[in-house]
């Protein structure tokens, strides 16, 4: 493979989407690259896990005050 098809092949792969040319049948196709992805990774011995949506990484802190934390 000579490096124009290689580079060509990257950026297919690694294409940025903008949302503006998006038709329904982009969609529906990658709507279906997403299913088969999933169940590749299933099917692997991955799984899913539900988290909590006010689950967080670290809790919530305090606001600080910086009144009167001025020099005089």
């Amino acid at each position: 493979m000579s490096d124009t098809q290689s580079s060509e092949n990257n950026s297919d792969q690694f294409h940025i989407d903008d949302g503006r040319d998006r038709s329904i049948t982009s969609r529906e196709a990658e709507r279906q690259e997403l299913g088969d992805a999933m169940l590749t990774f299933l099917s692997g011995g991955g799984s899913v896990q539900k988290i909590e949506r006010d689950l967080r990484k670290d809790p919530p802190r305090r606001p600080e005050s910086n009144y009167g934390s001025r020099p005089i």
